[in-house]
């Protein structure tokens, strides 16, 4: 044989030493595949099909949500019902619902200010102002002082200054959409809120006959230490027709203090809102659309004639962010904020309630 290197012919080679080793090969890969058959289908694993528990929390947020769209669902339940599906771990998972939860609430805050006239309420809001002012920085600054003292977080204990000062669980939502608050924050906040503001509906009126207020002292002090619009308007309907007029646009007037105070929260905790956001400082947004839906609401006839109808959508609309809010609770969070926040509020509502009757009974025939 001569040598291959030299000649440039190629090396003889036995052809069956080559069949022989594909045929090893093939072999070895047929054994590990199923019946010899090479099958991409088979050798990659099965989908994973979505759990019952996983069908069934969509299911019953779709129920819970049609509930909260509803005539007959108010804020507290809706909040209360998306608690409850979470903690039952029956909430939908993901990160979707406070994402929607947010947009929502925002759009929702946009809506009610095509129900604000400018106009009435820089009628009834300028004779007030001073004293309005004067009871919304001191809730804030008792609220600061004893969130310290009690140890309680202070993006939560602004949230509940906020919801007492100004106009409950419609503040609340949007100062907690400047600030980047948990769940757990927006939860516990606004049912402590509720919970007060529901008290405060039934007990007001009798107080008011057992101080011996006129109508037009009843309206301010009601206005003023009632969280919710329309607990302030149930109880002022009670104690009187003069009453409710007072009180409705004593509490509407004091509504628009939303804007400063969003504004003041954002840029107090813009460090920690816009790590979350990603941005350098989170601007609220819809705090000045709020405000032009205000100045259109007022002076543009069109949208003025259609006001119920916002209302009733923004309403309807704050009723099913109000159950997202609450799924997006968890058992953790929860147990962690305890029951200091509901002691924060409850002294709260007694200071502001206190100090307010006592500056009518001595401003206001």
């Amino acid at each position: 044989m001569r040598d291959a290197g030299k000649s440039g012919e190629m090396p003889h080679m036995d052809p069956t030493a080559g069949a022989i080793g594909i045929s090893t090969v093939l072999s070895r890969h047929a054994a590990a595949i199923p019946n010899g058959i090479p099958s991409p289908i088979a050798s990659a694993p099965p989908p994973s099909e979505p759990s019952p528990r996983f069908a069934t929390a969509w299911v019953l947020t779709g129920l819970a949500a049609m509930f909260a769209l509803s005539p007959w669902a108010r804020p507290e339940f809706a909040l209360l019902l998306g608690v409850a599906l979470a903690l039952l771990s029956l909430a939908p998972p993901g990160n979707a619902i406070r994402h929607w939860s947010k947009l929502l609430i925002q759009i929702c805050v946009v809506l009610l200010g095509f129900g604000m006239n400018l106009t009435e309420l820089a009628r009834a809001g300028l004779t007030g102002v001073g004293f309005a002012f004067g009871t919304i920085v001191g809730t804030f600054a008792l609220g600061v002082a004893l969130a310290r003292a009690l140890k309680i977080d202070q993006k939560l204990a602004t949230l509940i200054s906020s919801g007492t000062a100004i106009c409950g669980g419609s503040a609340i939502a949007a100062v907690g959409s400047t600030i980047a608050a948990s769940s757990a924050h927006m939860s516990v906040s606004i049912g402590a809120v509720f919970i007060l503001n529901a008290l405060g509906l039934w007990i007001f009126p009798p107080l008011g006959h057992f101080f011996n207020l006129s109508q037009h002292q009843f309206g301010v002090w009601s206005a003023v230490a009632i969280h919710d619009v329309s607990s302030v308007v149930g109880a002022a309907s009670k104690f009187g027709d003069e009453a409710l007029q007072v009180a409705t646009a004593v509490k509407l007037s004091r509504t628009l203090w939303i804007v400063p105070i969003a504004l003041a929260a954002a840029w107090f905790f813009r460090n920690d809102a816009a790590a979350k956001s990603k941005s350098k400082l989170p601007v609220p947004w819809f705090i000045a659309l709020f405000v032009l839906a205000s100045v259109v609401g007022t002076y543009v006839p069109l949208v003025h004639e259609h006001v119920g109808t916002l209302t009733l959508i923004a309403r309807r609309g704050m009723c099913l962010a109000l159950l997202l809010v609450g799924l997006g609770l968890s058992r953790s969070a929860l147990a962690s904020v305890g029951v200091r926040p509901l002691v924060l509020a409850v002294a709260l509502w007694v200071f502001i309630s206190a100090v307010s009757l006592v500056v009518v009974r001595a401003t206001i025939g």
